[in-house]
């Protein structure tokens, strides 16, 4: 098998790695020979189930590391940020920055008999899976680490402009995760980064099983869906693998769906 990013010096930063999409796209990315950095935070009583994934990832022969990290605290980001730098010295450099990172709110707007969102449960969301985009952004370019084609993605639903119960504060980290994206694209194209939005149908994730009523959304899926099946973190992760090629160079600021079809019907 040609494996592109062999021999390139290449590295993909995965933010939100260790489970769901991230990781099925370092899965992807290391069998065609880029180099992975995956930022996660998960608890000692998953280590062992991690280790073995990352194991996957490390006998694919690129380089690995990992940080059980907060994404989100801007201390623990300058500390991962310097180790980068210190490690790659001055020929590698990051070509795909993938953030996959799901810490969100999931509350009722108005409930009387559960807890209901506040501002700062909209406040911590929008941060988590929307401006932490452009932190990273920015400080994997202040640092120079950056390739001469970097390729910044991420992920977003069918409820950036639809309406579920519960997913209020999820849906407007998703439209401003959207925003971002596009002016990302825009201002920082002088510099040969490239920046573009996956819209992935729905997925029998950790963070989908999170949401109340994620049965009913699976079933609802299982039967719109073209094909009649669920999306697969894999049919995300090829998406992933495709925008990093050098083909893919001129694919900016876009948001594309990858579903099946399911958004059609």
């Amino acid at each position: 098998m040609v494996r592109e990013f062999e021999h390139k010096n290449y590295w993909a930063l995965i933010l939100g790695g260790s489970s769901g999409l991230g990781l099925a796209s370092a899965k992807k990315l290391a069998k065609h020979g880029m180099n992975i950095c995956i930022v996660h935070r998960n608890s000692r009583a998953q280590e062992q189930e991690i280790k073995i994934q990352f194991d996957e990832i490390k006998e694919e022969g690129v380089q690995f590391t990992s940080f059980n990290m907060d994404a989100i605290n801007p201390e623990k980001r300058a500390e991962i940020i310097l180790e980068l730098k210190k490690s790659f010295g001055t020929n590698a450099r990051i070509r795909t920055l993938v953030h996959s990172v799901a810490k969100g709110n999931l509350k009722p707007m108005i409930n009387t008999n559960s807890p209901t969102l506040k501002t700062d449960d909209f406040s911590l969301t929008m941060h988590a899976m929307a401006i932490s985009l452009f932190d990273w952004t920015k400080a994997v370019f202040d640092a120079n680490l950056c390739a001469d084609d970097t390729r910044i993605i991420s992920f977003t639903s069918e409820g950036n402009t639809k309406a579920w119960e519960n997913y209020a504060a999820v849906s407007a980290a998703k439209a401003a995760l959207e925003a971002i994206t596009r002016n990302i694209a825009l201002e920082f194209a002088p510099f040969g980064i490239r920046a573009n939005c996956i819209q992935a149908g729905v997925t029998d994730t950790a963070s989908l099983r999170r949401i109340p009523g994620s049965d009913a959304i699976k079933k609802y899926s299982l039967a719109r869906n073209p094909f009649k099946r669920l999306t697969q973190p894999e049919d995300i992760a090829n998406m992933v693998y495709l925008l990093s090629k050098d083909e893919a160079s001129w694919i900016n600021g876009t948001i594309i769906k990858v579903d099946g079809g399911e958004s059609l019907n």
